[in-house]
């Protein structure tokens, strides 16, 4: 389910998602980045993440904040489980939290650890209260708090960038959006790393590759895969499924056809996506 903000919190938090795993045993959940960042509240600390650097998972807080992803994150769910996530806006978790984004890229960080005392609290609150609009008009009054001693920004150079890429669904080029800025490409470089977290080439590649997405998840029979390539962007078919397998790991068809969206960028792989399926795709990288 996904639920709206208050009007006032707009321009900081896009949504809330209350998403909820279904089933018995360990489930591999595939987390991959839609140019947003978010905190998780998951009741019973029971979500672990793949840590490439050794063999043992890690398990992560009860209550995270992660920041901008540049590689898919493998998460592992027991049993049946209700995830909240505040979705923040590209920009949102600087803009709120006055926090440099590139210092939060990658990172899974305990609620406590950026939003101290009042955020353990929000986090309980947050698990004792059982309605969902209970749940919504607590974080909105909690968010809402964080901006009330906020003074307007005149800062217009990322809200519009961004909007200009979204408006482009992610088929301009770097040339195009410094033409459009006026500014160096230097200079949005280093904008969009303290705003957004990624360079503004990356977010760019975020936006068409989920653009690609909507058209995929459409299920529009009619339509072929290079087909939909053209229509998001790509030069060709190969270019599209590189990136995709880059960007998420998976082929489209795989994404497509065998993985349950649990959200559009977080997905369960079904017993259907069997092992011969990731061999073969790991072999083609």
């Amino acid at each position: 389910m996904q639920v709206a903000p208050s009007k006032e919190l707009l321009p900081f938090i896009k949504h809330y998602l209350f998403l909820e795993t279904s089933g018995s045993g360990i489930k591999k959940l595939r987390l991959f980045s839609d140019g947003n960042t978010g905190i998780v509240f998951s009741p019973g600390k029971n979500l672990t993440i793949d840590n490439k650097k050794n063999i043992h998972s890690e398990y992560l807080p009860s209550s995270f904040l992660y920041g901008q992803i540049t590689e898919f994150k493998d998460l592992y769910v027991a049993n049946k489980t209700m995830l909240i996530i505040v979705v923040f806006q590209p920009a949102g978790i600087n803009k709120l939290l006055g926090l440099p984004a590139h210092e939060l890229r990658n990172l899974f960080i305990g609620i406590e650890d950026i939003l101290g005392k009042k955020g353990l609290e929000l986090a309980e609150i947050i698990f004792e209260t059982t309605s969902a609009q209970s749940k919504v008009n607590i974080l909105n009054s909690f968010f809402a708090g964080l901006i009330s001693d906020k003074k307007n920004s005149i800062e217009f150079l990322i809200p519009e960038s961004l909007n200009y890429i979204f408006r482009n669904k992610g088929i301009i080029s770097m040339s195009q959006l410094v033409k459009f800025t006026g500014y160096t490409e230097r200079h949005l470089e280093r904008k969009f790393m303290d705003s957004v977290g990624v360079n503004p080439k990356r977010f760019i590649n975020i936006v068409k590759l989920h653009n690609f997405l909507k058209h995929l998840n459409s299920n529009r029979s009619d339509t072929n895969l290079t087909q939909l390539s053209y229509e998001a962007g790509y030069a060709d078919q190969s270019h599209l499924i590189k990136e995709f397998k880059k960007h998420t790991g998976l082929t489209p068809t795989l994404y497509k056809d065998k993985a349950d969206k649990v959200a559009v960028n977080l997905v369960s792989f079904r017993p259907s996506l069997l092992m011969s399926d990731l061999y073969n795709l790991q072999q083609s990288h």
